[in-house]
């Protein structure tokens, strides 16, 4: 894939699927900027792949709008940002609170408005790009106690899809990955359970959780130039968890 020389921004680089991208990006040559809110973590993996680093909360439009014009005026341009943060929130309306949900929605859908917001600004005076946003397969399948998340990562793909026909006269192009249950630090809690993770690989159609090198793959083929035709996509990378009816225990 073309991306050699390209500028790119990664929000929520040291996430796991965030750091799985980063690594597949680093070794491309292109000029790679990490932005992420722990310091501490940011400096080792900025050290690691010898990329630029920029500490920033995705939820304060500021920090990102600063973030973003750091690296558009560093290489002179901007050519793809990714928002990769998120979070995992598993609980029914009823005992949701009121700040529960608030968090949610910042974390998922307001740090994705900020991001795209931000980078289509940039974007529309050097000639286009490519951002790529994160739901999630609960947006487009219900599964109980997923009220905010799934509403959050839904918000997310109506967001995604206004954004690329609002910007593709610009030569922008804005897609989104749409993962299954992956296996990150973030969703340890329910990896880890050696129960509820043989339940949640029994819910995917190929019978196994996600890897983050799996869905980062898809969020690079999306960054390429190589695919400039393509816009206003979810890409379901959820072993046909949001399409396929998942394999009985019983079944040959």
């Amino acid at each position: 894939m073309s991306l050699e020389n390209r500028s790119l921004v990664i929000f929520g680089a040291t996430g796991g699927i965030g750091a799985a991208l980063g690594r597949q990006l680093a070794p491309l040559g292109c000029r790679l900027t990490l932005a992420a809110r722990d310091q501490s973590r940011l400096d080792t993996l900025s050290g690691e792949l010898h990329a630029e680093a920029c500490s920033v909360e995705a939820t304060n439009s500021e920090g990102v709008d600063r973030c973003l014009a750091e690296a558009s005026e560093r290489y002179g341009r901007l050519d793809g940002v990714v928002n990769c943060v998120g979070s995992l929130f598993l609980k029914p309306a009823h005992a949701t609170r009121d700040e529960d949900w608030a968090n949610v929605l910042a974390t998922n859908l307001t740090s994705s408005f900020y991001i795209l917001r931000s980078a289509a600004r940039l974007m529309m005076r050097s000639g286009g790009g490519s951002i790529v946003l994160m739901a999630s397969a609960v947006a487009q399948r219900g599964m109980i106690n997923h009220e905010a998340i799934a509403a959050a990562k839904a918000g997310v793909v109506g967001l995604t899809l206004s954004a690329a026909a609002t910007y593709a006269r610009y030569n922008i192009r804005v897609n989104c990955v749409a993962p299954g249950l992956t296996r990150t630090p973030l969703t340890q809690a329910l990896t880890k359970n050696e129960a509820s993770l043989k339940l949640s690989a029994a819910l995917h159609p190929l019978g196994r959780i996600g890897e983050p090198d799996e869905v980062a793959s898809a969020i690079r083929w999306f960054l390429s130039p190589d695919q400039s035709w393509v816009t206003g996509q979810v890409l379901a990378v959820d072993g046909g968890l949001s399409s396929l009816q998942a394999r009985m225990a019983t079944n040959p």
